[in-house]
């Protein structure tokens, strides 16, 4: 009897058939098969929105393989993805390979293990053609809205755009918080800050802060102006101080759920400095088994696109005993923590976990590459953590007054440092105030070491960062945990947002985009109407919902408000301001603009067609070459890695991966250039100067956004 298992992807296919043994034959369909084509809208709207799938074109060969080995089999498993996504591509293969859709040939597996596969295995089922439906309406309803809005923007705007039901919306936030920041108008104010000292306490002074004059609490952006500010530092500087109040408390401090998909993205974000696509790419492979030393393939997380935060009991009794074994029984809390989903989570998979929690990140460390292993240790600690005891703080706030004037003074000593020992989340290190007060009491006066008047302005809201945007798009139910890595990407490619270091930026095509969208296609950039696009979706998926008449229902008005645009527009283009910069054009003198073609953007002369000339974005560094002295540029490989050359190029050679630095050799007086990665150090590439120092490790807070 001959069993073929078909999986998406090769690393998945050979884990899995370590498991599975020779009466399993394991092949990949490499992602989806068929999709709707690209050349035309691929949708029958008249007759139900019925779609109409192609073969994905280059999978020929492939598609060959997968029918001679499904009719040479007594029995085909479909054992893709299990989300939407995976089921749908179930269902095409099962239509292709002329599987029966009544019989129970679909399995699952939440994660790539013996157990997993085995438990998978063994409870096979019927492909859920509600989960199906969900998928397909989500890919018709995206490609009736790509489809029909974006040859309206190539005619209106340029060619080459593209709008789509969640890109459009992500742009849009991304849009309004940059016109938050130039409505801004900053303001000044002041703040006091003493440093007191307790008699026969000679350590380091207590630092307090101005909370209220004449029993009024300072606003939150403190004293308006420096005269005021001057004003109470006199009233204050020859003024008895005087303890009022101690406030003696205990804080718990609890750890933090298991991973989801969003909350993994953002913290690798953070902490670890990776895109969202390169979180997903590394966790896939973790997923999906890497070859570990003594164990062969295996698979080190469980299912990576998830927003349910249910663990099982097997995981969470495997991490119980490690914290047993490793910390004591005092790390474990009294009761085995549960944590509660969100309203509109998929509780189809677990939270995003260890397979096996006893198996250590430093344990695989030898057989992962550097992404990897960070990764792992991320999610690793993170869950074994989440199933620890609180931290318990000792704290202290101090009232102390002076000249009818309150300062408060606080401060906090770790009691017990409990899930801390392992792991902290980032904003955890923003507490201010960590240092323990000294032994004071009610009535204690304290003598005045230094009163500082402090000048602040208000700052306005952030840039979205990658971290920042997915959390807004999940708060606001915009995507799920499949799309928000692909929506970033897509933004970016498209040239609407630009990263301008970790911050992504609208650029100029994107603000004009996104203003004509809010005039024609109000509803397509709504945050409400979207999120409620979503709900339907779930619904659908849950079976209360039919996906052809929830097409019907929006295409109808669609199709009317697209009409109505292009009435609205007929006759008018909108243009996209160019983005000036100092560079003079050396054949006319006007100011260079920026400009987007085939190739990327490139400076062009605004006064075409009179002044053709064009040049290149140089990107100075700052740094000198350490051949000839020339200037060193920031460029790009071919394959889009940043590299370092000489602006001399092709004259002069010189080119490194090395980043050069703002700093010059102690000995030789060249730029000095740092080498990240394994062997990381700071060193001089002038020939003959043997200059190099270790990098210094950056704290914590460094690392962070």
């Amino acid at each position: 009897m001959s069993n073929l298992v078909i999986v998406e992807s090769p690393a998945k296919a050979k884990t899995i058939k370590k498991y599975l043994g020779k009466e399993f034959d394991v092949i990949a369909s490499m992602g989806h098969i068929r999709d709707l084509p690209k050349s035309k809208l691929g949708v029958d709207v008249e007759n139900n929105f019925v779609p109409q799938y192609v073969d994905i074109k280059g999978k020929e060969d492939l598609i060959k393989e997968l029918k001679k080995k499904a009719k040479k089999s007594d029995l085909v498993y479909l054992a893709t993805d299990p989300d939407r996504e995976g089921e749908a591509i179930s269902w095409h293969l099962a239509q292709m390979l002329g599987v029966d859709l009544t019989k129970d040939n679909r399995v699952t597996f939440n994660e790539i293990t013996k157990s997993g596969v085995k438990s998978g295995m063994e409870h096979p089922r019927t492909i859920d053609i509600k989960l199906v439906d969900a998928q397909q309406a989500r890919r018709i309803l995206d490609r009736i809205v790509g489809y029909k809005i974006s040859p309206f923007l190539w005619r209106k705007i340029r060619k080459g755009l593209s709008a789509g039901r969640v890109q459009s919306v992500a742009v849009r936030i991304i849009v309004d918080r940059e016109e938050e920041i130039r409505k801004f108008v900053q303001q000044e104010y002041w703040s006091i800050d003493a440093k007191l000292a307790a008699k026969g306490y000679s350590k380091k002074p207590i630092s307090a802060k101005l909370y209220a004059v004449d029993g009024k609490k300072l606003e939150l952006t403190g004293i308006p102006n420096q005269e005021q500010a001057q004003a109470i530092v006199q009233l204050l500087e020859g003024a008895h101080y005087v303890v009022s109040n101690v406030k003696k408390g205990m804080r718990k401090k609890s750890p933090s759920p298991p991973f989801i998909t969003s909350t993994l993205q953002q913290e690798a974000s953070r902490r670890l400095g990776y895109q969202s696509r390169r979180t997903m790419k590394v966790a896939q492979e973790l997923y999906e088994g890497v070859e570990i030393e003594g164990l062969g393939a295996t698979g080190l997380i469980t299912y990576m696109r998830t927003d349910s935060l249910r663990i099982s009991n097997e995981a969470a009794e495997m991490a119980e005993a490690y914290i047993l074994e490793k910390y004591g029984k005092e790390y474990l809390p009294s009761t085995r923590r549960i944590f509660k989903s969100k309203k509109n989570a998929q509780d189809a998979h677990e939270a995003i976990r260890p397979s096996d929690p006893s198996l250590t990140p430093e344990q695989v460390k030898s057989s992962l590459t550097s992404e990897q292993y960070k990764l792992y240790k991320l999610i690793w600690e993170r869950f074994i953590a989440s199933q620890m005891a609180n931290a318990l703080l000792d704290t202290v706030t101090v009232d102390i007054e002076a000249a009818n004037c309150l300062f408060k003074a606080s401060g906090f000593t770790v009691k017990f440092d409990g899930f801390t020992v392992l792991y902290e989340d980032t904003k955890d290190s923003d507490d201010e105030d960590t240092a323990a007060l000294p032994p004071i009491q009610t009535g204690d006066e304290l003598n005045l070491k230094e009163l500082a008047p402090n000048q602040h302005f208000t700052q306005p809201p952030a840039r979205f960062t990658e971290a920042s945007l997915i959390k807004t798009l999940e708060e606001n139910g915009i995507g799920r945990p499949s799309t928000y890595a692909p929506t970033i990407t897509t933004i970016l490619a498209r040239g609407y947002v630009e990263r301008e270091g970790k911050s992504l930026k609208p650029t100029a095509l994107g603000e004009v985009t996104t203003r004509l969208m809010e005039e024609q296609f109000s509803n397509i950039v709504d945050v409400d109407f979207t999120a409620n696009m979503e709900k339907n979706l779930d619904a659908v998926e849950e079976g209360t919902v039919d996906y052809v008449k929830m097409l019907s229902d929006f295409y109808s008005p669609f199709i009317q408000t697209l009409e109505q645009a292009e009435k609205n527009m007929e006759g008018t283009r909108m243009k996209v301001p160019d983005e000036e910069t100092d560079i003079i054009c050396e054949l006319c003198g006007r100011k260079m603009v920026i400009k987007t073609g085939r190739f990327g953007k490139f400076l062009a002369c605004p006064g075409f067609p009179e002044c053709r000339n064009t040049k290149k974005i140089v990107k100075e560094t700052g740094g000198l070459c350490p051949i000839c002295g020339g200037k060193v540029l920031a460029k790009k490989s071919k394959n889009g890695k940043a590299y370092f050359g000489c602006e001399h190029n092709p004259e002069c050679s010189f080119m490194t991966w090395d980043k050069p630095l703002d700093e010059k050799c102690p000995k030789c007086g060249s730029t000095l250039y740092q080498k990240t990665g394994r062997g990381a150090l700071i060193h001089c590439l002038k020939e003959g100067c043997d200059y190099a120092r270790a990098v210094e490790k950056k704290s914590k807070d460094d690392t962070e956004e």
